[in-house]
């Protein structure tokens, strides 16, 4: 039974062996290896003048410590908050912000990150900047007006751009403004942003944590109490935090992360080479291909360069059939899940971004997404080019070979 006090491991232990042993025999009656699940909504008292650890499963479970502990653990954090979505996760850290503060964003971010800045910037909560993070010189304009928060996602969806967190934070504490990493393409397996210096960490622990699909939920970790505290408090007094089950589902999701990422990322890696080098595509967004303007940053920071790639097609390919034709890849949103999904972020994740900001970000409408699975890579590969393929001749015969020269970079 790991006797370690809560969010502070013994510092022999590997990552993976953090993950695997996580509440394990936490159970003090009966010492179950796995931890048992507390639905409780309620908790008794045993004098009503002392308040027990636990009173109100919306302030507090037990179920759900475990999984913070471990989370916090894995990202070097001294406290953390589980809430019910991703999208809470970055609400909940919205609450450290004053009405007039200015919040800094990449321009490229997550669509459902962009829409709620958006739109609390327009009820006065806040003003907003979104600028491109990989811009020292924008960066250092933007700290200019001492914004309160700063906001990374590296990488960076769905183009995978590589922010420099160490530079960045360099650039944050001396004007005295929160640094925010958005860690879900990467995951505890592969980047620490605490680690690197930035005061808070966002996952949707939808993704890679729960690995399964089949739970939606968020984290937020502190690198510091204090900040930990007042996050706590905020998420009990809105109550977004996550519940008990989703709890203990993701806390078994997160036991295979670091299997399930290392193999993952393997095959992204391969099918990103093999993309990269067909004709029919214009670009690959792969931070693992050493020509990604952010690789050597990526190699860095980074553990490994993760199972997310985007790709935009030749302007001769119809990317909207080459998802039609794929039979082992699922067209849908989210990714990090054991299955290998494809999406078009214009019309579905990024959908409600403005056309503009999309332009402006990079995010054609010729632009796919790739989240890759658990399945083999072999069949992966000949799935997606058996698609391409198909695509190709039937535009071929149609156009009777003119766009054939539309096929080469």
């Amino acid at each position: 039974m790991n006797t370690a006090s809560p969010f502070n491991p013994p510092a022999t232990l590997r990552p993976e062996t953090i993950a695997a042993t996580a509440a394990v025999a936490a159970d003090r009656e009966h010492r179950a290896a796995a931890p048992p699940l507390f639905l409780s909504a309620t908790f008794g008292w045993t004098d009503p003048a002392s308040k027990p650890e636990f009173d109100y499963s919306r302030s507090g479970n037990p179920t759900r410590r475990y999984f913070e502990e471990a989370l916090a653990d894995l990202e070097g954090a001294a406290a953390g908050v589980v809430t019910a979505t991703g999208m809470a996760a970055v609400d909940l850290v919205l609450n450290l912000v004053n009405p007039g503060d200015l919040v800094v964003a990449p321009h490229d971010c997550y669509g459902g990150t962009h829409r709620l800045l958006t739109a609390r910037a327009k009820r006065g909560q806040f003003q907003v900047l979104f600028i491109d993070l990989t811009d020292g010189e924008a960066l250092e304009a933007a700290l200019i007006d001492r914004p309160r928060l700063l906001l990374i996602e590296t990488p960076s969806n769905p183009l995978l751009r590589i922010t420099d967190i160490e530079a960045c934070v360099a650039l944050t504490k001396a004007a005295g403004t929160i640094t925010v990493a958005d860690n879900t393409f990467l995951s505890p397996a592969l980047q620490n942003p605490l680690l690197l210096g930035c005061d808070l960490v966002i996952h949707s622990t939808t993704k890679y944590i729960n690995g399964h699909s089949d739970v939606v939920g968020g984290a937020v970790l502190a690198r510091d109490k204090a900040f930990g505290e007042e996050l706590a408090w905020w998420a009990n007094c809105t109550g977004v935090t996550g519940a008990p089950f989703d709890s203990y589902l993701t806390l078994r999701g997160l036991r295979t992360l670091f299997v399930r990422m290392a193999r993952q990322q393997q095959s992204a890696g391969a099918l990103a080479e093999r993309l990269d080098a067909d004709p029919r595509v214009a670009r690959v967004f792969y931070p693992g291909l050493e020509a990604h303007p952010g690789h050597a940053l990526a190699k860095r920071q980074q553990k490994g360069f993760g199972a997310m790639f985007s790709v935009e097609f030749a302007p001769g390919i119809d990317a909207t059939e080459v998802l039609r034709r794929l039979q082992i890849f699922t067209i849908a949103e989210s990714l990090g899940g054991f299955e290998s999904l494809v999406s078009m972020p214009a019309s579905m994740t990024h959908a409600a971004m403005a056309p503009e900001a999309r332009a402006k970000a990079g995010i054609s409408d010729r632009l796919v997404r790739f989240s890759i699975g658990l399945e083999h890579e072999e069949d992966l590969t000949r799935d997606l080019f058996a698609a391409l393929d198909a695509v190709t001749a039937s535009a071929l015969a149609k156009d009777d070979g003119g766009v054939g020269g539309n096929l080469c970079r």
